[in-house]
């Protein structure tokens, strides 16, 4: 009899097979999909992510324990309906335009998705008419936009004017990230907040929501 606590710890320990078998397990049991969501793979999600900025697990174990969600994802996505209570709400997530970097934006599109969030993501080099299409296609409750490069971080502010001319900036909230971003960046272009990290990502992200 397999328990969502185990399926928890399975994330945990980066259990790839493990977190398969037990998802598998559990919806032959005939618990729903968005219970074993809720209460299996969040609460794994959620520990890794403290462990994360807690400095006791690093970028490759995350990227493990997130390897092991998507491996359960993958079963239970197709249960889940677009109305499930189980799911936070929708997130389009891209690098900007010129910045082909991903492995920050990656690494918070998956934490995003363990915490809850359907996650829409535009991959790199994403001009501002493309989130702007985004935007308006999928209604989500929030973008994440990233960038590795000074360079490319007046893209986001281009986006965010793209956003207001369209009229649906105040449709959707923006948090921004990447190396060189800073808070106060983020205050200027007038985004909605700004997280340094990808653990830090998912809090601001369902505080965003909450508020």
């Amino acid at each position: 009899m397999a328990e969502l606590s185990e399926l928890s710890a399975a994330l945990i320990n980066g259990d790839m097979a493990g977190a398969k078998a037990l998802t598998k397990a559990l919806l032959d049991q005939g618990i729903p999909a968005g219970e074993v969501v809720s209460k299996g793979l969040i609460p794994g999600m959620n520990e890794v992510g403290r462990l994360f900025k807690a400095c006791e697990y690093y970028v490759p174990e995350v990227l493990i324990s997130a390897r092991a969600m998507k491996s359960a994802m993958e079963l239970i996505r197709p249960l889940l309906s677009d109305a499930d209570s189980s799911r936070v709400g929708s997130v389009v997530i891209g690098t900007v335009q010129g910045d082909l970097h991903d492995i920050g934006k990656n690494l918070v599109a998956m934490m995003l998705e363990g915490a809850g969030f359907e996650v829409i993501d535009l991959k790199t080099d994403v001009k501002p008419a493309e989130f702007v299409d985004a935007v308006k296609q999928h209604k989500p409750k929030l973008l994440a936009m990233s960038a590795l490069l000074t360079t490319t971080m007046p893209a986001m502010k281009m986006t965010i004017e793209a956003l207001k001319e369209a009229g649906i900036r105040n449709d959707v909230k923006i948090m921004i990230g990447g190396a060189p971003v800073t808070d106060r960046y983020a205050k200027e272009i007038g985004a909605d907040g700004y997280a340094p990290e990808a653990a830090s990502a998912s809090d601001l992200a369902k505080s965003l929501v909450a508020a």
